[in-house]
């Protein structure tokens, strides 16, 4: 029982390695519409039209069916794919509320807005501090 404790550790060690080391990945967009100013409001629900494997932990998963909540919409930009950033919605899927990451806007349909997004923000960069 141990070892099994031992190698859950170290995956975990290990898969939080890259967070710590600080791997910069590549911006989606340089600016995305929001409802508001802080991109907190709630744009639109959306509903997921095939199921999506997030590539990396700026994306959230998605099954077919599922409810998601749209709180913002990048700008697409030459050679990127458009994205929406939300939130899983849904009791069947509790496990993922809460949880907010982008998206492929071409596999979900919008099936209510709540808000226009007509304020553009400029999405930003987290610098991160050496000790």
């Amino acid at each position: 029982m141990t070892r099994v404790y031992l190698v859950v550790l170290l995956l975990c060690l290990g898969l939080t390695c890259p967070l710590v080391t600080g791997v910069f990945m590549d911006k989606l967009a340089s600016k995305k519409l929001c409802a508001d100013d802080d991109c907190v409001y709630t744009i639109s629900l959306a509903r997921a039209e095939e199921d999506y494997n997030a590539p990396d932990c700026r994306f959230i998963n998605m099954k077919k069916g599922q409810l998601i909540y749209v709180y913002s919409k990048l700008v697409k930009e030459k050679d990127s794919g458009e994205f929406w950033a939300g939130s899983v919605y849904g009791e069947q899927y509790e496990d993922h509320m809460g949880t907010v990451g982008y998206f492929p806007s071409s596999l979900v349909s919008e099936q209510h807005v709540y808000q226009e997004a007509n304020k553009t923000v400029p999405t930003t960069v987290r610098n991160l501090q050496k000790p």
